[in-house]
């Protein structure tokens, strides 16, 4: 009997979902609604996985969308034109979110193009297995932070003189931020700052009429695994889930759209948890 939930594979950081098998399910499952028309939206990682899968979940809704990505250039230009094939213009912009003044930038290039910014989505993130904590590599630790969390507080900065009553923000967090990792320790404390952050901003924000909430997923199949494990490990990824299997990212991505709609309106500083049936601490 074959254990395997996927084909043991692996891959280089940051991950290149063309290169895996099989490739996530990024399309929206459903007909959109017009929950977001004519709405920006901005997402961080947005060229794979769940980026990808919010970036054409928010289009199937009316939104213009906006990417940012590292170097994966392809990736970056197969969500555009998925974008662009949900009837809704997309933009996509190169760069390094640990950098504040490219964060800066990319909101600057978000506003020429479209000309008005409603929906922020922090999402973005690396991760890398440690074993021996002993050997903890502090250059990375300061790495992960620097995308994870402090990316965060940069484009959150640069967006906010742009956002207006009713505009909302969206964080990936993560049920590490929960539950812990032993092998992940500087990630998952990330993840665990990014709730502190959420219910933080959502306070700070109340008064301006600028919702801030976070979305906690737990094992998705998203190029993040590939890049972050070994074969077998990636082989199984999922199978400690209630459900035992992986989320695809269009299971995740409804989560995003529903948070930065109206129809979550009486929510702010909440965290949802599409993690195949883990109880979590909220």
């Amino acid at each position: 009997m074959n254990e395997h939930l996927q084909p043991p594979q692996q891959q280089d950081q940051p991950g290149d979902e063309r290169e895996m098998t099989p490739e996530p399910d990024c399309r929206p499952r459903f007909p959109g609604s017009g929950r977001l028309a004519d709405k920006v939206a901005l997402i961080s990682g947005g060229d794979s996985g769940i980026g990808r899968a919010v970036a054409l979940a928010m289009a199937r809704e009316g939104a213009a969308v906006a990417i940012l990505y590292l170097d994966e250039t392809e990736d970056a230009e197969d969500t555009v034109r998925l974008v662009e094939e949900e009837g809704r213009p997309a933009l996509a912009i190169a760069g390094d979110i640990g950098d504040e003044a490219f964060c800066r930038d990319a909101v600057a290039q978000t506003l020429k193009r479209f000309g008005r910014l409603d929906v922020l989505v922090n999402n973005a993130a690396e991760q890398h297995e440690t074993d021996d904590f002993a050997q903890f590599d502090t250059a990375q630790m300061e790495r992960t932070f620097r995308t994870n969390i402090f990316s965060f507080f940069y484009l959150t900065k640069a967006a906010m003189p742009h956002l207006k009553p009713g505009a909302a923000i969206v964080n990936s967090t993560s049920i590490t931020a929960y539950q812990g990792h032993k092998t992940l320790i500087d990630y998952a404390a990330t993840k665990g700052a990014i709730v502190a952050f959420t219910r933080s901003l959502s306070q700070a924000l109340v008064d301006k009429q600028i919702r801030v909430n976070a979305v906690a997923p737990g094992p998705i199949w998203t190029p993040l695994i590939p890049a972050s494990f070994g074969p077998e490990k990636v082989a199984q990824h999922g199978k400690s889930s209630p459900m035992e299997r992986a989320g695809q990212p269009n299971e995740v991505a409804p989560c995003y759209v529903f948070l930065a709609s109206e129809e979550a309106s009486y929510m702010t500083g909440q965290v949802l948890h599409p993690n195949g049936g883990r109880v979590v601490g909220s």
